[in-house]
């Protein structure tokens, strides 16, 4: 009789058992369909240590990471991305804020800066500004002063004038002088090398022909690689970045 009991009563606990987890299994479903953060957030207080907490808790962070990130692109601010990173330094969104950043930074350089990816302005081929600019100037005037103490020879035949294609192309940037900078990564050139292999598969007509090289940047925060495309006219590389600016990719425009 006592044995009989027994298995009575385990069989009643199985029973309020299988209920409850069926209620809980339910109650899960029924919120993974509304998938709101509302939905999640009532569930964990139903069920603060159940099978599904677990879950419950990474979706509900997912879902208000997506809705700061859309916050973000919809200001579409360098305020608004370095807010998002302070919030989700290591989040889904971060790398794209951190790239979004590092364009904003760029394209707020000024036009006559040296491009990125230059190191200094004597390996780049371009005129030296600053100090280089008054000390040059300053050995021009001693130079100046110099051969005004001495004789005179026959100043030579000034050159032709130059006709005016010929003056405008002289004030025209070279075709292929131009650039663009497609991300910019904190992990890894590895990163940049990624991020190049899918968008060359999504875009294949758009970037067919290109070389990316990957560009190392040092910051307050750590080294940036940045993916840039060199050698571009103007046309191409605004055409560029204009396409992928209208399907939500980060890109800009280096200028030389």
């Amino acid at each position: 009789m006592i044995k009989k009991k027994a298995v009575m009563g385990l069989c009643l606990a199985l029973l309020l058992g299988s209920s409850g987890c069926s209620r809980q299994q339910s109650d899960w479903e029924k919120t993974r369909a509304a998938n709101t953060t509302d939905s999640y957030e009532q569930f964990l207080k139903k069920y603060p240590s159940g099978e599904f907490t677990a879950q419950a808790q990474a979706r509900v962070k997912e879902l208000y990471e997506e809705r700061d990130w859309q916050k973000a692109r919809d200001a579409d601010t360098q305020e608004a991305y370095q807010s998002f990173l302070k919030q989700y330094p290591e989040g889904k969104w971060t790398e794209e804020a951190r790239i979004r950043v590092e364009n904003f930074t760029l394209a707020q350089a000024p036009s006559n800066a040296t491009p990125a990816g230059a190191d200094t302005a004597n390996t780049s081929g371009k005129p030296a500004t600053g100090a280089a600019i008054s000390s040059g100037a300053a050995a021009a005037t001693a130079a100046a002063t110099a051969s005004a103490a001495k004789p005179r020879a026959a100043a030579p035949a000034p050159p032709p004038a130059l006709t005016a294609p010929a003056a405008q192309a002289k004030n025209t940037a070279p075709a292929g002088s131009y650039g663009i900078q497609l991300g910019a990564f904190k992990s890894s050139a590895a990163a940049a090398d990624q991020r190049w292999t899918h968008l060359e598969k999504e875009y294949p007509k758009l970037l067919a022909g290109l070389s990316p090289t990957v560009s190392p940047k040092k910051t307050a925060s750590g080294t940036l690689y940045r993916l840039q495309v060199a050698g571009l006219n103007e046309k191409r590389a605004r055409a560029i970045c204009n396409s992928l600016k209208a399907k939500s990719q980060p890109c800009v425009t280096i200028h030389p």
